[in-house]
């Protein structure tokens, strides 16, 4: 069967069948998919991302707002750095 109504939310919130998705997206789709599989094996897991502006991996920190909702579903968090040093002291903890 085919998914009937296509959404700009579907890259994040389909479980079966494709999605058109960038890699950026893909790399916050990874941290979805981690926390439903850890579900469905009974674990209680969340994650953890940081980014800056400028950083060699441009628009994580743009796109993880847009998909702030779906990060929170998936007990995900996003904490900008104002720069690279920040951004990993905030990941070291």
């Amino acid at each position: 069967m085919r998914h009937a109504e296509v959404t700009l939310d579907d890259k994040f919130v389909l479980t079966e069948g494709r999605v058109f998705i960038t890699g950026v997206q893909a790399l916050l789709r990874v941290l979805m998919d981690q926390r439903r599989l850890d579900r469905a094996a009974g674990l209680n897991t969340a994650g953890f991302v940081s980014g800056y502006r400028g950083s060699p991996l441009g628009g994580l920190d743009q796109q993880a707002a847009r998909a702030r909702k779906f990060l929170t579903e998936a007990e995900v968090v996003f904490k900008e750095g104002l720069n690279e040093d920040l951004a990993a002291t905030a990941v070291w903890g």
